[in-house]
C-alpha cells in the first residue's frame, strides 16, 4: 500500500463536518421494505458473535465459552468447549467475538476475543488459532489488556480486520475504572490496532510516544461492543454503550479522543451527572446519539444484493430495546432511522450481514436463535 490505512483513517477527520445526534434530532420517517423472518437454529446457550464460513456453514460463539459449528440449515454440525487459556466466565465475560483471518480459506486461521483472569484480576484477551478438520487447534494467546481489573463488565470484545491485514479489537473501561478510558498509558477505555501475531504496528498513531500504549488507536470509550469497516469509503464505525442514556455511533481516526467520561451525553444509574459537558474541545462528537439507551450489541453495514434500497446502511442489534436499528447514512450524517423487529420482544445480541445478502441476527439467552431476515 502507498498509504497506511491509519493516515487514510486521520485523513477522514478533515472531512467530518458539523455531527447530528439522534437525541437532539425528530428524523425523517422511511419507507417500508417488505421481509419475512425465517428461523436458522435454536438451542444456543447466550450466543455472542457469528461468522460464516466459505461452505456456507455457520461458527457462532456462546459466551458460556462454547464454540459452535452448525451446518447451512441449521442443524448443529460441532460443538466444542474453546480451550483458551485462563479463560473467564461471569456476568459480561466469557467467550466473546470471533474473527476469520482474510486468509482463512488457506490456512484456518481465526481470531478469538475473551475474558481472561478470575474475578478480582481479570481482562480482555485475544487469541490466534486454526480451525482443522473443524477442531480448533494452535491456540495462541496475542494481547491481553492491561491492567487487570475487578468484577465482569464492559470487556469490549468486536473485532475487525482492515484491508492492511491489522487488526482492531474494542475494550471497555472496566465499569468501575472510567476515568481510566483517558489514560493513554493502558487499554482501558480504548480501541487497540494490532497485527495478527499482536504486534504494535509501525503506524499506530502513538507508537514510541513515551507514556502511552503504542497499541492504543482511539481513546476515551466506554464500551465498545460494535465495528465495521467500510470498504468503499474507507471508514471505521463503531458504537458503545453510554451509562444511562448516551449510547453513540462514531467514526472513528486514528489517534482521536472519544471523550468519555469527559463528554457524554448520559447520566450515571443514579441519576447523577457523570460529567457537566456533552462536547469538549480536541474531543470527537458522536455521529448519533441514543437516548434512552438502547443499549447496542453487534452491527453491520450492509452492502448486500437482496435489500438494494439498504445499501450502505449500519443496522445495530440492540439489547435493552429488543429491536434492530436500520441507520441511512447521507454525506457522513445519520439522516433516518427505523426500527425493525421489536415485536420479537427479545435480546438482540449479534447482527450480520451474510454472503448470500440476507441479514443474520443471534438472539440472547439461554435458548437463544439464529435468525435471518429475507425480503418477503
Amino acid at each position: 500500500m502507498n498509504t497506511s490505512i491509519v493516515k487514510k483513517l486521520r485523513a477522514l477527520q478533515k472531512l467530518t463536518l458539523s455531527l447530528t445526534c439522534g437525541a437532539l434530532l425528530s428524523l425523517p420517517l422511511v419507507a417500508e421494505t417488505a421481509w419475512r423472518l425465517d428461523t436458522v437454529a435454536s438451542d444456543l446457550d447466550f450466543a455472542w458473535s457469528l461468522a460464516f464460513m466459505p461452505d456456507g456453514r455457520f461458527l457462532v460463539t456462546e459466551r458460556t465459552g462454547q464454540l459452535v459449528i452448525l451446518n447451512a440449515d441449521g442443524s448443529e454440525s460441532k460443538r466444542q468447549a474453546a480451550a483458551l487459556p485462563d479463560m473467564f466466565v461471569a456476568a459480561q465475560g466469557g467467550l466473546l467475538d470471533v474473527l476469520l483471518a482474510a486468509d482463512f480459506d488457506s490456512s484456518g486461521r481465526l481470531f478469538l476475543s475473551y475474558s481472561c483472569g478470575n474475578l478480582n484480576a481479570n481482562s480482555t484477551c485475544l487469541a490466534s488459532a486454526q480451525l482443522v478438520n473443524d477442531e480448533l487447534t494452535a491456540i495462541r494467546p496475542i494481547f491481553r489488556a492491561q491492567p487487570e481489573r475487578r468484577g465482569a463488565a464492559h470487556y469490549g470484545g468486536r473485532m475487525v480486520q482492515l484491508p492492511d491485514e491489522t487488526l482492531v479489537l474494542t475494550l471497555g473501561d472496566g465499569f468501575d475504572y472510567r476515568e481510566q478510558a483517558q489514560n493513554k498509558a493502558h487499554h482501558l477505555g480504548k480501541t487497540v490496532r494490532l497485527t495478527v501475531d499482536g504486534a504494535v504496528p509501525a503506524d499506530n498513531p502513538f507508537v514510541n510516544q513515551a507514556g502511552i500504549a503504542g497499541e492504543v488507536f482511539t481513546l476515551g470509550h466506554r464500551n465498545v461492543q460494535g465495528i465495521v469497516y467500510d470498504p468503499q469509503t474507507g471508514q471505521l464505525f463503531s458504537h458503545e454503550h453510554g451509562p444511562k442514556g448516551g449510547d453513540e455511533l462514531n467514526l472513528l481516526l486514528a489517534g482521536q479522543n472519544y471523550g468519555w467520561p469527559v463528554a457524554t451525553y448520559g447520566v450515571d444509574y443514579t441519576g447523577a451527572r457523570v460529567s457537566p459537558y456533552q462536547r469538549f474541545v480536541g474531543m470527537q462528537d458522536p455521529l448519533y446519539v441514543w437516548t434512552p439507551s438502547i443499549a447496542p450489541a453487534g452491527m453491520t453495514l450492509y452492502q448486500g444484493a437482496l435489500f438494494p434500497e439498504w445499501q450502505g446502511n449500519i443496522f445495530v442489534s440492540a439489547l435493552a430495546v429488543k429491536a434492530l436499528h436500520r441507520l441511512q447514512l447521507t454525506a457522513g450524517k445519520v439522516t433516518a432511522e427505523q426500527v425493525l423487529l421489536a415485536d420479537l420482544a427479545t435480546r438482540l445480541r449479534d447482527v450480520r450481514t451474510g454472503p448470500d445478502g440476507a441479514i443474520y441476527l443471534l438472539t440472547d439467552g439461554a435458548k437463544g436463535q439464529l435468525l435471518r431476515l429475507l425480503p418477503n
